[in-house]
């Protein structure tokens, strides 16, 4: 036990030792890790704050459903029930009709032409509202079986609308940031390749002594992981930074119905996947710079 602790804080030492003695190369890979996930943390933020934009549209997308004209205020009510046995109904509010004759008239400029008119040219009608906009059409179906709705009023294009922008939004994104490691990960393996050519006599005394694969590789791999976790944690920082400013701005500007999701509703999940990409980039780099020298 004591020997393996030996070991690891000599490769740990080994490492930090690498990194001071290739500073130029070091801090070459640091910034590539920051960059790349500086840019793909920025479109994961995108994407969340689009998503949440559209949430927002889609709870403002609702269906009307209007009452059979013949039907009393009381059985008008009784309908919620039947609304809300419906699977994709998430809430219904009841909007009596002299209510309703009221919110048309206040919409128009002038009221006053609309002074004469009884509230019982309306009908009773119920806003509802959705869990999944995008099953809006099934649930359009099921409203007009329901036994004293006379019609459903529903914007299905912009429902669809939204679902496709949304589908779009999400792949890009995916696209964009697969992309982006597979360019990281290529451009970091091969910095430090540039740092394990200038080392190859080093490796190759090493190997002359009769060191392991894994004695000569472990310094390499703990300098990646220095590296790698270094990155990550500055990349999180400037992110972090970054994007507070941009939310104190759209803020500032009052961009009306554009709001941006706080940023502490993100940072768990994103400070994890930054460490784990950072790690296993400058590991998975060093462990593959690394093969062309200990071949047999």
């Amino acid at each position: 036990m004591k020997m393996k602790r030996n070991r690891t804080g000599y490769y740990i030492k080994e490492g930090f030792s690498s990194i001071f003695t290739h500073g130029f190369m070091s801090f070459a890979s640091v910034c590539i890790i920051i960059a790349f996930l500086i840019i793909m943390g920025s479109f994961v933020l995108l994407s969340a704050n689009i998503n949440d934009l559209i949430g927002v549209l889609e709870d403002e997308n609702v269906v009307l459903a209007i009452i059979d004209e013949n039907l009393s205020d009381e059985e008008a009510r009784g309908i919620e029930t039947q609304i809300l046995r419906i699977p994709n109904v998430s809430t219904a509010e009841f909007i009596h009709r002299q209510d309703a004759l009221y919110s048309f008239i206040g919409r128009h400029e002038n009221p006053n032409i609309f002074s004469d008119i009884d509230y019982t040219v309306t009908r009773h009608r119920f806003v509802v509202y959705v869990h999944n906009v995008e099953l809006i059409a099934q649930t359009q179906d099921d409203l007009l079986g329901v036994q004293g709705v006379a019609r459903v009023n529903a914007n299905l294009q912009v429902a669809q609308g939204l679902v496709t922008f949304r589908r779009v939004v999400n792949v890009i994104s995916v696209v964009i940031i697969a992309v982006l490691l597979s360019i990281s990960l290529f451009i970091m393996t091969n910095t430090i390749k540039l740092a394990t050519f200038e080392r190859r006599e080093e490796i190759a005394i090493m190997r002359m002594v009769g060191a392991t694969n894994s004695f000569i590789r472990w310094p390499f791999v703990y300098e990646g992981f220095i590296l790698g976790g270094s990155g990550a944690l500055a990349a999180f920082a400037s992110l972090w930074a970054l994007y507070r400013l941009v939310a104190t701005r759209v803020v500032t500007f009052e961009a009306g119905f554009v709001s941006v999701i706080p940023f502490a509703n993100v940072s768990l999940p994103l400070f994890v996947v930054f460490v784990a990409i950072g790690l296993g980039v400058g590991a998975g780099g060093s462990g593959i710079a690394l093969n062309k020298y200990l071949k047999v």
